[in-house]
């Protein structure tokens, strides 16, 4: 197995007022070049449903769906080794610098996007935001134990 380096750069601007962390990179996120590429993740459909939106599609659309919300993302994993894309693989796991990604940005809360993205995230505080973080289960299409609208209901904590 080789070690993998996170590929995508953070969504991230100035005025980012939340962050959503995941773990790390589906094959298809990093075949795709954007987050949460896996046609079955139900990220998008989820974000779509808890802010009333369509469901987008397109890479521009759904960088266009998170702008409209004040949503940055981003992966609390640096670089691991994995297999495939499934998180209980993941070994060797080296953190993202989030806060100092996030410097001078507006982002106010850290939600992360499933167990491992939150246990990763508060074992290495050090490189972590001091802000209120919040674990969400995850959307991956392998928690079935979570449904559509169970997951719609825990992420509407987006919407303040």
């Amino acid at each position: 197995m080789n070690t993998l380096i996170h590929p995508i750069a953070p969504f991230l601007f100035p005025d980012s007022r939340l962050l959503v962390l995941g773990s790390f990179p589906s094959v298809k996120s990093r075949e795709s070049g954007f987050y949460y590429g896996h046609p079955q993740n139900r990220f998008w459909q989820v974000l779509a449903l808890v802010f009333d939106e369509e469901r987008p599609c397109s890479t521009d659309d759904k960088k266009a769906l998170l702008a409209r919300h004040g949503i940055a993302l981003w992966d609390v994993i640096h670089s691991c080794t994995v297999t495939g894309s499934a998180d209980a693989s993941i070994r060797d796991a080296r953190p993202n610098e989030v806060q100092r990604a996030i410097a001078g940005s507006a982002v106010q809360a850290v939600f992360l996007n499933g167990q491992l993205a939150g246990r990763l995230y508060r074992a290495n505080r050090h490189l972590m935001p001091r802000l209120p973080h919040h674990i969400l289960p995850s959307t991956s299409a392998a928690n079935a134990a979570w449904s559509l609208p169970r997951l719609v209901q825990a992420w509407a904590v987006l919407k303040g």
